[in-house]
């Protein structure tokens, strides 16, 4: 069995080391193949993990104030369990019918054993939380659509969505698993953390990492009550609204939560990582990248846009909002442009007038456009001849990393056990859209097309994200293209989302966990086994907790029928519908055709597919040049991905914390960078989440809300004011 000693990872040759830095630092070099993995406990807690999570997480997305509770609860939680488990379950076997026999304590509880629990947990997290795609549509189809949807036909799309992605990981786990410069950098404090738990090492250099874990966790748990509950505004700290009450432009600079966020901060760990993740773990380049990006849309191209040419009028709407609007700054009613069976009525939307969005929205969905070929592109010319080397054979043993040869050691799982699991999927979503075609819309060459979509970008933006820590995305791609050929047809909008995009994100998560394995030497067929489980277990109990809350709280989601203080009003799954209407019942032709207002962002389709080259030309001209390759087109769009509904504010602060510690803390302090910082990350992450579960049945769940200065948001009510003169909204001047 490996020592304590061992485990550092100076005990390899440096020949043998990673050569990313940061896994060298953080990840051991060890392993110990004895350890037993897929125990009764690990089965138990486990799956116990994995049904709690998608409860949780599927009951708090309904919510108006909705909350996504991460795998890290869990993953703390399961060690104390573990460990009582091993004290007091007996050393016994137990058989099974057909041969089959299991001891139920095998031994003390081990690391291995923790991973495969978190496996299962981040399986209940992936698919239930955040924003739980196809729960999402299954909700907007009957929710807000009123449709008699059937059980059966919604678990399919459940499923099918869950493993079609898991299908497309096992295809693709040779280019963005084995590989060691896919390295996936959010691991890392997933890694760092099991270190923490199980490791002891010594307190002759200040706290051990279980001691510093201990006490930024409680740090992290009391100070939550602050943003949390007692004085919100910390959360964005809009002091320029402050200094100009009056002013509808310094409030449209200032403000953090619907403005520019100029001078705005926030103190609030949820803040900063609410939609980019924890900063701590995103290396430095990709939060240079980002900068860039951030720092032209927000404050170069936005002020230009409203101020000085007044694109798409955009003075007439508030400067950040995702809100439709009509051309005279009042919000889009979409009920009076549908038929009774939710198709365009189009002689009422050509009488109510067409559609409008804020400036900031319109090029955040051009952004999309550019970000969607450029990273295209930019894998194929950084990263196109690695990937056709490793199609044409397996990596070369004499290349791999220390990882890699100790996975070799353990049985592999055969690609055909992924290919029967990618077939069935796409056989059953193609009987579905026969068999149900009528309420979902799509037909089985739409079922196609999306297969065809998500195989052909899962890659590349795979390479992205297991390099810099950053995900782009296409949503907009994806609905941009399914509204071109099927419009009028808001499901089948949702439901080709769904599966062109969704599955990738599904697919991401899992190449994201086998990574954790392969640093972490869980055997390749424990990790398929708690995968695959898992997810059919995650999928199930995520559809029956929202059937039976749909079917069971009348008027969910309808905010008109609702009382005015029921907490079921569904702002997530508002969000799906509205892209629904937009890109689905109204069309992007009638927005970005020929005629459309927004038709001029299509060329960003073109120029994000030509900035990587001039990087790349550069790149192999002055190959001494190593700064050359970071510049990553792709993460430079990402730097204003996601808002609205993320602030500026939000992505400001996320991009300064992440800058203080990749960079200085990293630069001037490694050693201390190399023990705290990824242990201190998952502090902030479960003090945070811990105390949020807390408020929220104490007290968010009663009812029992506080209201005085510090629990208002933000103090710039005249931020989302238009300043088109003549515009006339409720609340604000008339210039």
């Amino acid at each position: 069995m490996a020592s304590k000693e061992d485990a550092r990872p100076q005990a390899q040759p440096p020949e043998e080391r990673c050569p990313v830095e940061e896994v060298a630092l953080v990840v051991p070099e060890t392993d110990d193949p004895s350890l037993p993995v897929m125990t009764f406990r690990a089965w138990f807690l486990g799956l116990a993990s994995c049904i709690i999570l998608i409860f949780l997480n599927t009951f708090f997305t309904y919510r108006t104030q909705p909350l996504t509770i991460s795998a890290i609860l869990m993953q703390i939680a399961a060690l104390p369990l573990g460990q009582f488990m091993a004290s007091v379950l007996p050393n016994k076997e137990v058989r099974l019918p057909g041969n089959w026999s299991f001891n139920l304590n095998p031994g003390p509880f081990n690391i291995k054993e923790h991973v495969i629990i978190t496996i299962f947990a981040n399986c209940g997290v992936s698919i239930g939380g955040g924003d739980a795609y196809s729960i999402g549509a299954i909700t907007v189809m009957k929710a807000y659509y009123k449709q008699s949807l059937s059980f059966l036909c919604a678990l399919i799309i459940v499923l099918t969505t869950q493993i079609l992605g898991y299908g497309w990981a096992g295809m693709l786990r040779r280019y963005l698993v084995e590989p060691v410069e896919m390295w996936w950098p959010s691991n890392l404090a997933q890694v760092s953390l099991f270190r923490a738990l199980h490791e002891k090492d010594s307190r002759s250099k200040g706290l051990t990492r279980m001691q510093f874990f201990l006490v930024f966790l409680v740090a992290s748990f009391a100070y939550y009550t602050l943003p949390g509950y007692l004085f919100p505004i910390l959360t964005f700290f809009s002091w320029v609204c402050w200094v100009w009450p009056h002013s509808i432009t310094a409030q449209q600079i200032g403000s953090g939560y619907h403005g520019l966020g100029v001078g705005a901060f926030t103190l609030d760990w949820a803040g900063i990582s609410a939609y980019h993740g924890s900063p701590l773990v995103t290396p430095w380049f990709s939060i240079l990248n980002t900068a860039a990006g951030f720092i032209m849309f927000i404050y170069i191209i936005m002020p230009l846009c409203y101020w000085k040419f007044n694109t798409f009028d955009a003075r007439k709407f508030p400067i950040f909002s995702n809100q439709l609007f009509t051309s005279t700054g009042q919000k889009y009613d979409t009920t009076k442009i549908l038929t009774p069976d939710y198709d365009l009525n189009i002689a009422a939307y050509e009488s109510y007038g067409k559609l409008y969005l804020s400036p900031l929205f319109a090029i955040s969905i051009g952004s999309g456009f550019a970000r969607f070929t450029a990273t295209i592109v930019h894998v194929l010319l950084f990263h196109g001849s690695d990937i056709w080397k490793q199609s044409k054979s397996a990596m070369n043993s004499m290349n791999l990393d220390i990882h890699a040869k100790l996975m070799k050691n353990y049985k592999q799982v055969p690609q055909w056990w992924f290919l029967i699991l990618l077939a069935g999927s796409i056989i059953l979503s193609l009987v579905m859209s026969f068999v149900w075609k009528e309420e979902v819309q799509l037909p089985w060459w739409g079922m196609i097309f999306a297969f065809g979509l998500a195989w052909l970008v899962t890659l590349p933006i795979g390479v992205i994200q297991a390099t810099t820590n950053q995900q782009p995305g296409y949503d907009i791609i994806a609905q941009f293209m399914i509204g071109y050929v099927l419009p009028g047809k808001p499901i089948a909008n949702l439901l080709f989302k769904i599966y062109g995009r969704i599955s990738t994100i599904h697919a991401l998560s899992f190449l994201s966990d086998l990574k954790l394995g392969h640093y972490m030497k869980i055997p390749p067929r424990c990790m398929y086994t708690a995968q695959l489980v898992g997810t059919v277990v995650a999928g199930i109990m995520n559809l029956a907790v929202a059937w039976w809350m749909l079917e069971s709280i009348e008027n969910i989601c309808d905010v008109e029928a609702l009382h005015p203080d029921s907490p079921w009003t569904c702002p997530k799954y508002r969000v799906t519908f509205d892209a629904s209407v937009i890109w689905g019942l109204i069309g992007p032709g009638r927005l970005f055709g020929h005629g459309g207002l927004y038709r001029n962002l299509v060329w960003l389709f073109l120029i994000g597919a030509f900035l990587p080259v001039p990087v790349w030309v550069l790149s192999k001209i002055f190959p001494e040049k190593k700064w050359i390759p970071l510049i990553n087109i792709p993460v430079i769009s990402y730097g204003f991905a996601g808002m609205p509904p993320a602030t500026p504010t939000n992505i400001a602060s996320w991009l300064i914390t992440g800058t203080i510690f990749n960079y200085f803390v990293f630069r001037y302090r490694k050693g201390w960078w190399q023990k705290y910082n990824y242990v201190l990350s998952a502090a902030l992450d479960a003090g945070t989440a811990f105390m949020g579960v807390l408020l929220f049945f104490a007290l968010q769940n009663e009812n029992r809300n506080l209201s005085w200065w510090g629990t208002e948001l933000d103090h710039c009510p005249l931020a989302s004011c238009p300043t088109e003169p003549g515009i006339s909204v409720k609340g604000c001047p008339v210039f």
